[in-house]
């Protein structure tokens, strides 16, 4: 088996951190958080399928564990020497990786079941609800039927015009169903080191795509700066039992939103498109190198059990 083909699915998500900013700056931000979660999920895949062949490629290397993979040859693999040492750390960062992301899933599982509660609790009308709670908070909730919940803290830090940017602000993402994107880079950053900037990047173009949204509701993009700029001071210091899925216009660096909302847009640059096909050429060549890297691992494996010739 040729280890090396097993390298790209590794070193690109690292990569890939570099561009996402870039993505951010040049891209609009709901193809930016199109392109940069499908990116994440490609390469997580990819990261994930590359550390366990080498998993397995270690594992069949050893005298104990070779009989269970029915073996008459001898496995065709580099050195024990080079193939221990990576199969150990492959194996150390897939156990790290499952045990954040089994920490993280009942974490945000007990936050959705707590704000859910809450949200069928508290008085409704339509998508709105309003939960009595001196902490200023407001953020979309996913689920059948989608919520808007908004404390009343809130509602008093804010002026009449304000509200109505903050709720369209939360339609918006229940409306282009970030939580889906932001589940999805959750997930993503836990198989691979290299991609928790990447998610930081996916929740900033949710908040971005979201942001626009907003302001093209109320048709005030100064209005909307300032009603985001203070609902997150007002949170800043208040505590929030919401899950990180579910998106609030708090998120994220508010000042960097704040400044694209009052800037000019402008035509998008030529580099956006030269962006894009940098994300999508790391996400393609990573899964080709894993995808192959497995197929040859697979073979060697029949070759060593005397299925098919060498």
């Amino acid at each position: 088996m040729n280890v090396l083909l097993l390298v790209p699915p590794l070193l690109l998500p690292f990569a890939v951190h570099g561009l996402a900013g870039r993505a951010l700056d040049r891209l609009h931000p709901v193809a930016a958080l199109r392109a940069l979660t499908l990116t994440a999920t490609v390469l997580a895949g990819a990261s994930v399928s590359a550390l366990g062949a080498l998993v397995l490629t270690g594992l069949l290397a050893l005298p104990l564990f070779a009989p269970l993979g029915e073996l008459v040859h001898p496995l065709h693999t580099p050195p024990n020497a080079l193939v221990l040492p990576v199969a150990a750390v492959a194996t150390g960062v897939l156990t790290v990786s499952a045990w954040t992301l089994l920490r993280s899933a009942l974490r945000q599982i007990r936050a959705y079941r707590t704000a859910r509660r809450q949200a069928e609790s508290s008085p409704a009308a339509g998508d709105l609800c309003v939960v009595d709670s001196p902490h200023p908070d407001a953020y979309a909730l996913p689920g059948r039927p989608h919520r808007i919940v908004v404390t009343t803290g809130m509602l008093r830090t804010l002026a009449p015009a304000e509200r109505e940017v903050l709720l369209a602000h939360e339609r918006a993402h229940n409306a282009g169903g970030h939580y889906r994107f932001l589940l999805a880079a959750e997930l993503a950053a836990h198989c691979h080191p290299g991609l928790p900037r990447v998610r930081d990047a996916v929740q900033l173009a949710a908040e971005r795509a979201a942001d626009e949204a907003a302001a093209a509701a109320v048709g005030d993009r100064r209005l909307t700066a300032q009603a985001i700029a203070r609902a997150a001071l007002a949170t800043r210091a208040a505590p929030s039992t919401r899950p990180d899925f579910a998106s609030a216009a708090t998120t994220g660096p508010v000042p960097q939103r704040v400044a694209a909302l009052l800037a000019t847009p402008a035509e998008r640059p030529r580099s956006a498109s030269w962006i894009a096909l940098l994300l999508a050429a790391c996400a393609v060549v990573s899964a080709c190198a894993a995808t192959t890297g497995v197929v040859v691992f697979h073979h060697e494996v029949e070759v060593a059990q005397g299925e098919v010739p060498r």
